[in-house]
Order: structure tokens, then sequence, then C-alpha cells
């Protein structure tokens, strides 16, 4: 395709934060980076202190992944809780390759800590290491693991939700549909953030969000190829693992999709939540008007920020009153 030559102008509040990245010069994403982009930014020690303070506890499991190999879960919930909750089970982002499942623990503050629900957060295996379906089948083990042992984590097993961002927002869809495929968990909904769905870098927005931005086409492009190898954008990648290429999307869950105008993932999350309406899926889709990937992670005081964060609030409050 012929490559755009302008990309949707950034909004004005989230341009100020753009300019002061790009001061700091070019930054080129390599394999021997992935350590230091893995690790917690803060000790678990602080983490849990942080946790306390919100009136929050904190404790992990471990259970079987793919192949039954070990992974982690993190449980976190409100200190003292009994009864039944609601769980929304959490796939952080990263391209596949980087990422913490306790970082960011505090974007769910304003749109879903608020509610009694459990959050559990999945530490799948990353790649270039574990590639895949290591990620998409931890995810799917984590989530099959929860929903049967729902009665000991005192949630729900009919109200599972999905939720992720980005390369966590892809995971998500995917393990949607093996859940859907397999007969497995029950799932209620699906958020999914800015998902990565898509590895053909065949879209408009991938070629416009080429070198600008946050989470530009060459990140994008190095998470797909330490995520599917010599495999990316050829025959042999299932849907699981790029869900933009599945065609029957009929039998999933409702979902929560957003994204920016201005950044890569656009034209791939809103092609996905177009393909859910036509399989008859409930779906609500929101696209933010100059926002760049992750604006609401970066920069949570912008006003666009805060009403994309509201308008998640909101469809979370419906879904948990239904």
């Amino acid at each position: 395709m012929t490559a755009p030559s302008a990309h949707p102008p950034f909004d004005p509040e989230l341009a100020v934060f753009l300019t002061a990245v790009q001061a700091r010069g070019p930054f080129t994403l390599t394999t021997e980076m992935l350590p230091r982009m893995r690790a917690l930014e803060i000790s678990q020690d602080q983490l849990d202190a942080d946790l306390r303070a919100k009136g929050l506890e904190r404790r992990s499991v471990t259970v079987p992944g793919h192949l039954g190999e070990p992974i982690d879960l993190a449980i976190v919930q409100r200190a003292g809780r009994t009864g039944t909750a609601p769980c929304f089970y959490a796939i952080h982002g990263g391209g596949m390759m980087f990422g913490h499942h306790l970082g960011n623990l505090d974007s769910y503050d304003d749109w879903l800590l608020t509610h009694d629900v459990v959050l559990i957060s999945v530490d799948y295996r990353l790649a270039p290491e574990h590639p895949d379906p290591y990620p998409v089948e931890d995810c799917y083990a984590g989530l099959a693991w929860t929903a049967a042992h729902a009665e000991e984590l005192g949630i729900d097993p009919d109200r599972i939700v999905l939720v992720g961002q980005s390369a966590g927002g892809g995971l998500a869809a995917g393990t949607a549909l093996l859940a859907r495929d397999r007969g497995g968990p029950a799932v209620l909904a699906q958020v999914l953030i800015s998902p990565m769905l898509d590895d053909s870098d065949s879209t408009v927005s991938t070629h416009q969000i080429d070198g600008v931005g946050v989470a530009d086409r060459a990140m994008t492009r190095f998470g797909w190829n330490a995520y599917l190898g010599e495999r990316r954008g050829g025959n042999d990648v299932s849907v699981y693992a790029a869900p933009a290429r599945a065609d029957d999307l009929s039998g999933l869950p409702p979902a929560y999709l957003d994204c920016g105008s201005a950044e890569v993932f656009r034209d791939e999350t809103v092609a996905y939540a177009s393909t859910l309406w036509a399989a008859g899926v409930q779906a609500e889709l929101h696209v933010w008007p100059g926002a760049f990937h992750g604006f609401t992670s970066m920069q949570p005081r912008a006003a666009l920020s805060r009403t994309a964060v509201a308008a998640l609030a909101t469809w979370t409050t419906r879904l948990l009153e239904r």
C-alpha cells in the first residue's frame, strides 16, 4: 500500500507530553532492553503498602500454565472481603515481550476497584523466549484454573470479565476465542483497550504512526516478530495469536473497545468492533480524538484521559448492575 503522508493531529494537551518524549532523542527497541522493561518499577513490599492504603490486599498463587508448566496469578481484592464477587481477569500489555503482571495496578483505580470485585492478573510467559502459543495459552490456562476454583476464590464463575490493554487486549481477545471454541469458562464480557490484534502491518494507521507517537509501527513489528517469528504476516498464524484474522466472532461475549485516533492500533480496533457487530455481538467502541497509544496511563490527568476513563467506568457500572 502507499504510505499515508500524514496522521490525525494529536490532542494539544497530549502533544506536550509527546514533545517532551521526542526531545530525549530517537528510541529503538532492542532485545537487550527487554529484561529492564520486564522489571517491576517498585518493590513488591511498596506495592502491597500502596494497596493497603487503598483498602486492598494482594496474594499470589502458582497454577498450571501451558503444557502444565507453572505460572503465577496475582489476586487483588478489598481487604477482608467475604461472599461472592465478580472477577476481572487482567492481562498486561507490553507487545508480548515486556511488562509485568503487577505493573500499572493503579490503572484500575478509577473504573474498576471502586467496585467490590476480585482482580486477577496473570503472569503469562513472554516472547521471544516463549513465542506463540505460550502467551495466549498461559492466559487461557489461568482463566480455566480461575473458573474451576471459583468457590475457593469467592468469585462468581458466571461473572468473569476479560481485561487487556495493548498486547494484553489482543491476548484477551484470543483467550475469549479459545474459551468459545473449547467450550471453556463462561466469559461475561471483554474489555479491549487499544488491542494489538493484527500482525499484517497493512492498516492505514500502522503506516501513519511510523516514527511518531507512542508504540509506533517499528515497535509493533518488533513485537509481532518476537511473538511469531518468520510466520508473521503469513498463512500459518492462528486467530488466537492474531484475532484480527478471525472472520467468525459469533458467540463471543459483549465487548468494550477503545483506542486513539492517532495511534497505531486504531484501524484494527475499529475493524474488530465491526466484525463483532457483523456477528451479532454487542460492542461499545470509542475512538478518542487526538489520543496516542496508552494515553490514559501516561497522562492520566489530561482532560481526554479523564473522559476516556469515565466512559469505561460508566460501562463497567452498567455491566455490574445487570
